[in-house]
């Protein structure tokens, strides 16, 4: 591990870029029961659009850090945000009449293009500053932390501007929160034209890649894990969000600030992780989450929904207070401790050691979190034929793999393959 002096200027933009990620991705979820009202097919359609876009973008993104560096694909991402957060609220707008929901969804698979090249930008970045190893870890924790606060913040901001979903209720209702947003992408954009980024990419342009980063029996394993991972991430939440709207008195705005609580505990999750990541290992902190989830996700499964639990939530009139939920809806909260740590930990044990391929294989992770559109809509579908609790026990299995990719899958067993 390197011990050169770490760049703080590029440590704290990339961990601002970090939490920009969150705030966009996060309004797809609550955005759903908006259009719910209107189109049933079209509540997990928004979150599955903006995951779409990392298939498609994923791979050409590793490629741009290659060929135009850091600094410029993150350039080219923030603009492609804007435009993004923009065609949603034109979705709120009457001259689209019908044909709003598409236009929703075509902003949302563009936004799902900037998050993808941001993150392509962010992980490895973070993860060189710390010079790898267990401090790039705990570099990529950090970010996290940030990202998880904004997480936190947006289903609270987007529940409390919707309240109660009605006939009425449109993206009109959340254009504050679309406007901020707009702002905070060209604010972006400013600022870091003028910030200096490393380029390690452009050290290697002349460097001959004689395999592929999927060469590496680790980093193969870590993009399947980083596919169920993301659909665990998203999953858990999202389809609380809506198994809670739908119980009596809840409402949008109740469930929007029970599963702010979820982001909220993976904001505590990744402080405590950067915390001791310069002692505990990556590996033993992923197999101890992943154990954890496991038991959370089986025990809600099985309790009675009319075991009660009293948990934080939000209104507009109300304010804050108190509202009865079943446990189990706690128990999955509470997995957001669990998930915390996943992201970095499977990133930072996949591109060990991969050297020159890093760039190629940050390109496939975001090819992969696809699986955040992809597993939480089979899950969904899952609920809606059978039940919500039902539809957990995908998260289950998901969770198990990540369990052996912590325990086996994780070894570095290509360590001929020259990567200078």
């Amino acid at each position: 591990m390197s011990n050169k002096k770490v760049n703080y200027v590029a440590l704290v933009t990339m961990c601002f870029i970090f939490a920009m990620i969150s705030f966009v991705t996060n309004m797809a979820a609550p955005f759903g029961n908006i259009w719910k009202g209107q189109y049933e097919w079209a509540a997990m359609m928004g979150n599955m659009m903006n995951f779409a876009a990392y298939l498609f973008m994923g791979i050409p993104a590793g490629m741009m850090l290659q060929r135009i560096g850091y600094k410029k694909t993150t350039l080219i991402a923030l603009a492609l945000g804007f435009v993004g957060v923009f065609v949603q609220w034109l979705s709120s707008r009457s001259f689209v009449a019908d044909a709003a929901i598409y236009v929703y969804l075509l902003g949302a698979f563009i936004c799902g293009f900037c998050v993808c090249m941001l993150n392509t930008v962010v992980n490895p970045m973070l993860n060189l500053l710390g010079g790898g190893g267990n401090k790039g870890n705990q570099f990529i924790q950090i970010g996290g932390t940030l990202n998880s606060l904004t997480g936190t913040l947006t289903p609270l901001l987007v529940g409390a501007l919707i309240g109660t979903v009605t006939a009425q209720t449109s993206m009109l209702d959340v254009a504050p929160l679309l406007f901020i947003a707009m702002g905070v992408f060209a604010l972006a954009f400013i600022i870091i034209s003028f910030v200096a980024i490393p380029e390690p990419a452009a050290e290697r342009k002349s460097v001959k890649y004689e395999k592929s980063a999927l060469s590496f029996r680790h980093c193969l394993l870590g993009v399947i894990a980083i596919f169920f991972y993301v659909g665990i991430e998203v999953g858990i939440p999202a389809e609380l969000n809506f198994y809670l709207t739908d119980l009596p008195g809840a409402g949008v705005a109740v469930a929007g600030a029970v599963v702010a609580v979820y982001w909220l505990l993976m904001m505590v999750g990744r402080a405590a992780s950067a915390a001791i990541s310069g002692k505990v290992s990556t590996k033993t902190q992923i197999a101890t989450v992943s154990a954890v989830a496991i038991i959370l996700i089986v025990v809600g499964i099985f309790l009675p929904k009319d075991i009660m639990v009293n948990m934080p939530s939000y209104s507009v009139n109300g304010g804050f207070a108190l509202v009865n939920v079943p446990v189990s809806s706690l128990l999955f909260v509470l997995c957001g401790l669990c998930t915390s740590v996943m992201w970095g930990g499977i990133f930072n044990l996949s591109v060990e050691g991969l050297g020159k391929y890093t760039e190629q294989a940050s390109g496939l992770f975001m090819t992969m979190v696809v699986g955040g559109g992809v597993m939480p809509l089979i899950q969904h579908s899952i609920s809606t034929k059978i039940d919500a609790m039902t539809s957990y026990w995908l998260v289950v299995a998901m969770l198990a793999y990540i369990l052996f990719y912590a325990l086996l899958g994780s070894k570095n067993v290509n360590k001929d393959i020259k990567v200078d």
